[in-house]
């Protein structure tokens, strides 16, 4: 009986654990959609792009190597940026789509902890299907 109870307790810890986690994510896109990769201005260093959903697509220009994750200030979420490695001959696209949750009513993005601005930010992509 007791072995059911904390069973029973563990299970509901998780339930609510869930409930209260967060939405936003960041996931590195591999393979642009046609579609989006039109809107992308290669001479641009960081462009936003609304889905019209619940997320954003990240361009983010560089000439290193990256690393991404985010992280909350209250009603703010940061996109982090860690260059690393970096040349001066090619640049590369890193895509990436960001969701958020409805706490975040801003975003800002840092590289290697310094704030930059968006380049554009396009309200809303449409997805051809």
């Amino acid at each position: 009986m007791l072995k059911k109870i904390v069973v029973l307790g563990i299970l509901m810890l998780f339930i609510l654990s869930a409930c209260n986690s967060s939405t936003m994510s960041i996931k590195e896109i591999e393979n642009v959609p046609k579609d989006l990769q039109e809107y992308v201005n290669s001479s641009l260093r960081l462009q936003s792009i609304n889905d019209g959903e619940k997320g954003y697509y990240i361009i983010f220009h560089s000439t290193g190597e990256v690393e991404a994750y985010l992280e909350t200030q209250g009603d703010k979420l940061n996109i982090m940026f860690n260059e690393t490695n970096l040349k001066d001959e090619v640049i590369k696209q890193n895509t990436y789509y960001v969701t958020t949750g409805p706490e975040h009513e801003m975003i800002d993005v840092l590289v290697n902890g310094e704030s930059i601005p968006f380049d554009t930010m396009k309200v809303q992509y449409m997805k051809n299907n």
